[in-house]
């Protein structure tokens, strides 16, 4: 694999499943759908940042750290994994989290305090900034901090999804399937990037499609393309990109991240209903909600074959428990 010399610690439960949608499909009348259960990564209910904490909180240990530092919104998925890779290793947890705590901790929240997390609430003050006094105030302290970036997209991190896509490569060939199209929620752009790397190294040549949940598709590629290109380098991989390869989808804002729609609303339901599989009111929720209107228009051949990736997140479902 391209990343075996890197340093790595074990705490997804891999392979995650890939499985036919056979009711979803018929619904829809259109394409073959699978998905990808990233979902079943195991760690705190799971999600795709458990494959990037395996190489970064192996670059932590390796630095001696016993604090693992990250930032995201209230209801951050990477937030409570990250806090469940620092328990499952010892370590201490800062999250820096957007905004002011809520009256009742829900959902991602809730876990991240029953997991020991400490949470350092930002307000309206920049979160990158507000970690980086987080990490000094601790090494005032004599703390040993580790910063992990936001949503685990650096280099070190977008290994997790460089090995991802070869993992799913290695299961179609068992099963003899071939996906035309790959699609995923993308926000910071790591999990494309490192999809997008293997793909070209491993000769995938169906479409790898991200669906924006938050930013604008130009400044989106422009982001993978760097993070893709530093990657590349950190494998030592004579491989360039530019924006224009990567495919990004950002018709699907709606009112803004986290704001939830009738798009969100009827894919979670659907999916649920169909074939007893949940997704998150802010990722999958909105890129599957995406992808569905996309069948609905024809984007899509119904002799084609397209996998979802699902990247997590249920545990946001239960601080929307209305869906309102």
């Amino acid at each position: 694999m391209l990343t075996d010399r890197q340093p790595r610690v074990s705490i997804a439960h891999l392979p995650t499943p890939l499985e036919f949608l056979p009711r979803l499909t018929a619904h829809l009348g259109g394409p073959q759908l699978w998905v990808k259960r990233d979902d079943e990564t195991g760690l705190a209910t799971g999600g795709n940042k458990t494959r990037k904490l395996e190489f970064l909180v192996a670059e932590a240990l390796a630095q001696g750290a016993d604090t693992l530092i990250t930032c995201g919104a209230a209801q951050s998925n990477h937030a409570r994994q990250t806090a469940a890779a620092a328990a499952r290793f010892g370590l201490a947890c800062t999250l820096v989290l957007r905004g002011e705590p809520p009256p009742q901790a829900q959902g991602n929240l809730l876990l991240d305090t029953l997991l020991g997390a400490e949470i350092a609430w930002a307000g309206n003050a920049p979160r990158m900034e507000r970690m980086e006094q987080a990490a000094e105030e601790l090494r005032a302290r004599g703390r040993r901090p580790y910063i992990v970036p936001y949503g685990g997209s650096n280099p070190v991190g977008i290994c997790g999804y460089v090995a991802a896509m070869e993992e799913l490569l290695a299961q179609a060939a068992q099963a003899g399937l071939r996906f035309d199209h790959i699609v995923f929620a993308t926000s910071s752009g790591g999990t494309q990037a490192g999809l997008a790397l293997a793909a070209r190294v491993r000769g995938y040549e169906g479409r790898i499609l991200g669906i924006s949940v938050d930013l604008p598709a130009e400044p989106l590629r422009r982001r993978v393309a760097e993070l893709a290109n530093a990657t590349a380098d950190h494998l030592g991989l004579p491989l360039s990109f530019a924006p224009d390869d990567f495919s990004v989808e950002d018709g699907y804002l709606g009112g803004g991240y986290g704001v939830i729609g009738d798009l969100e609303r009827e894919a979670i339901r659907l999916v649920a209903r169909t074939e007893g599989l949940l997704l998150d009111p802010v990722y999958t929720g909105r890129a599957f909600g995406g992808l569905i209107d996309l069948i609905r228009r024809g984007a899509f051949s119904p002799r084609e074959r397209v996998l979802f990736w699902h990247t997590g997140g249920v545990a946001g479902l239960f601080a929307r428990p209305t869906l309102e």
